[in-house]
């Protein structure tokens, strides 16, 4: 048995040195995703490159180069879920890409003769501030940011003798082919649907990123049940917020008609509105602080798998109804039964959910906004400046490269750089030693079709996707025609490297720290926004719930921002340290307000003393935290 890795803190009674933890921001480095990886996915992922085997079979390699590109950035973008959803997580980041690709091909063209050394990186500085403040609004925006932004550097600098249109049609065609394998395609191998439940479920994989997703509820409810009166209740509590997001997320896709039409999408979202009560209940049973009886996670559990097979869920073990929240609990258990063995005779409404185009207006050119598109300008420009100074032949590898790592959704800025670093090193060491043995455009379709397939697998670590996509990326310049420089682009990569992580730590006009801050401010808005409605509607257990959801979805994507700005260097970090009291006094604020709704909509029982004085203890304990973190000039 392997020797378990652990960084804690260990003392030697032989030497009496202590191994002291890693620091946050190192440590971030070996941390690797532990999502599983679908064989479906890598399927897709060599599929997708078939166009550029069908062009290189026409004699026409350039002309392939940006259908790949367009099927690699699908394949980056592409993630477990729905497939309705993925058409807006694929598609729409796509059509930014289409337009950087038409843009990029019209910037040389601006400005007078000789002048591309001082205009492009002006140019490409400016469309950067609009990409980057775009890009703060959500993770579609941010992708839609960065294809468009790469996208206009490649298409400014890479010698394609197609014109800019046409390279644009080319790499729509390239995500959109990717994208219909996406929805054609099996996501993963499934449990067998009895054929008697095929029309309900809506085939054996239709819908299996959405089964999967409602799947995932039930179990993590499953999950935090058991974990009640132990450590790991709120590591389970978190758990169960991240798989209703990913069960919202995975139902809200676009469509055509406001209202789910297929009688496999109406069961769907029923049993997805009947796991809202089972997560209310568990987290108010948690919040409780005592052990449950292990029979009390076996309903969630049969629901889960009555999920993702398309059964009938059967009797379900009913908990002892003693107390508000066992009470509530076995009254959703009981709904849930309900929802599984009827077919819904209504077109259920489907979640929405989404901030309107004002909203999203007002928070990409807020401080928040406005800080991210003034770095990510000055790394796009910067770098294009340098590498255009220095008369590379590839220059806009170094601007291409600035764009990815200036991204806070890959991790924090030390840990994206080092891994950038290592993984640029260790894909151009492959590509010089594959491309010594072979010659020939047959293997670097090949190269590129091996790296589709291991995108899914690499998308575990940056390190790990930074290697894949300079094999890839070497071998459609080597496809488009350039000279080969796999060393270069290790030279042009460090540099840009120098350059993100000089840009991502210098101080600019205003405060540091303005994702986090609106984060927690709209986590806080929301959290008052629940906490009023509890105690002004008790009964009102449908808009309660969709408060509910607003609170906890703000809180995750609060503590993600928090967390990744702790994981940043000790100067960077600082500014924004202060923001962990206040968000563990919202986590606690937003709990015990999910206990006290399960007690007054218990059959209108009064609010317990010892809930309205955990509420006032709570609201001023969030109060104190935001008046601290004023002072320290975190807030403004």
């Amino acid at each position: 048995m392997p020797f378990p890795v652990d960084w804690s803190p260990v003392v030697s009674p032989v030497f009496p040195l202590a191994v002291r933890p890693l620091p946050l921001w190192l440590g971030h480095v070996l941390r690797t995703q532990r999502a599983p990886v679908h064989g479906g996915a890598v399927l897709r992922g060599a599929l997708a490159m078939l166009p550029l085997l069908l062009a290189v079979a026409a004699d026409r390699p350039t002309a392939g180069v940006p259908a790949a590109l367009g099927a690699m950035f699908a394949g980056i973008n592409d993630r477990p879920g729905g497939r309705r959803s993925s058409v807006s997580r694929v598609g729409v980041p796509a059509l930014a890409g289409a337009a950087g690709l038409l843009i990029g091909s019209l910037l040389p063209a601006v400005g007078p003769p000789g002048a591309a050394m001082v205009v492009l990186p002006v140019l490409l500085g400016a469309l950067g501030l609009l990409a980057g403040a775009l890009s703060s609004t959500g993770p579609v925006a941010s992708a839609c940011g960065t294809q468009l932004l790469v996208a206009a550097v490649i298409g400014a600098g890479m010698p394609l003798p197609e014109p800019g249109g046409e390279r644009a049609l080319l790499f729509l065609a390239g995500a959109g082919w990717a994208l219909l394998l996406r929805l054609v395609l099996p996501s993963r191998f499934l449990l067998p649907v009895p054929p008697s439940r095929r029309r309900t479920s809506g085939g054996p994989y239709r819908y299996d990123g959405e089964r999967e997703a409602v799947a995932s509820v039930y179990a993590a409810v499953a999950g935090l049940l058991r974990a009640a009166g132990g450590n790991r209740a709120p590591a389970r509590r978190a758990a169960l917020t991240a798989a209703l997001d990913q069960a919202q997320d995975a139902l809200s896709g676009p469509r055509l008609r406001r209202y789910a039409s297929s009688a496999a999408e109406r069961r769907l979202h029923a049993q997805y509105a009947a796991a809202l009560p089972l997560a209310e209940a568990a987290t108010a049973l948690a919040w409780a602080g005592e052990p449950l009886p292990g029979r009390v996670a076996e309903g969630p559990l049969r629901l889960a798998h009555a999920v993702r097979t398309g059964s009938a869920c059967g009797a379900l073990p009913a908990p002892v109804r003693s107390g508000a929240g066992l009470r509530a609990l076995d009254d959703a258990l009981l709904a849930a039964a309900e929802a599984f063995d009827h077919r819904p005779g209504q077109s259920l409404r489907t979640p929405r959910g989404r901030p309107g185009l004002v909203a999203l207006l007002r928070r990409a050119f807020g401080p928040a906004g406005r800080e991210y598109g003034f770095r990510v300008a000055l790394c796009c420009g910067v770098s294009a400046a340098v590498a255009l100074g220095l008369d590379h032949e590839h220059w806009y590898w170094m601007p291409a490269t600035a764009v990815f790592l200036v991204k806070p959704d890959l991790g924090p800025l030390v840990s994206r750089v080092l891994s950038r670093a290592a993984g640029t090193v260790v894909g151009a060491a492959v590509f010089a030693g594959f491309f010594a043995l072979v010659a020939g455009p047959l293997p670097a379709v090949a190269a590129v079709a091996l790296c589709g397939a291991l995108i899914p697998v690499a998308t575990r670590h940056f390190a790990a996707q930074t290697a894949v996509v300079t094999v890839l990326v070497l071998s459609l310049v080597l496809l488009a025609g350039e000279p080969q420089a796999a060393w270069g682009r290790v030279v042009e990569s460090l540099t840009a490297c120098a350059i993100v992580l000089l840009v991502g730590h210098l101080p600019l006009p205003g405060q540091r720290g303005n994702r986090v801050r609106d984060a927690v401010d709209t986590a806080v808005a929301a959290a008052h926004r629940y906490l009023r409605h509890v105690l002004a509607h008790p009964q009102d257990g449908a808009g309660r719930g969709m408060l509910r959801r607003d609170a906890y979805r703000s809180l995750a994507v609060a503590r993600s921002a928090l967390d990744l700005s702790a994981a940043e260097l000790p100067p960077v970090a600082g500014r924004t340290a202060e923001f962990e009291e206040v968000a563990g006094a919202l986590e606690r604020l937003v709990d015990t307000t999910t206990a006290c709704a399960v007690h007054l909509h218990d059959r209108g029982a009064a609010l317990p003393p010892s809930h309205a004085e955990r509420i006032a203890e709570h609201l001023a304990a969030l109060d104190a935290a935001h008046r601290a973190s004023a002072r320290s000039g975190v807030l403004v």
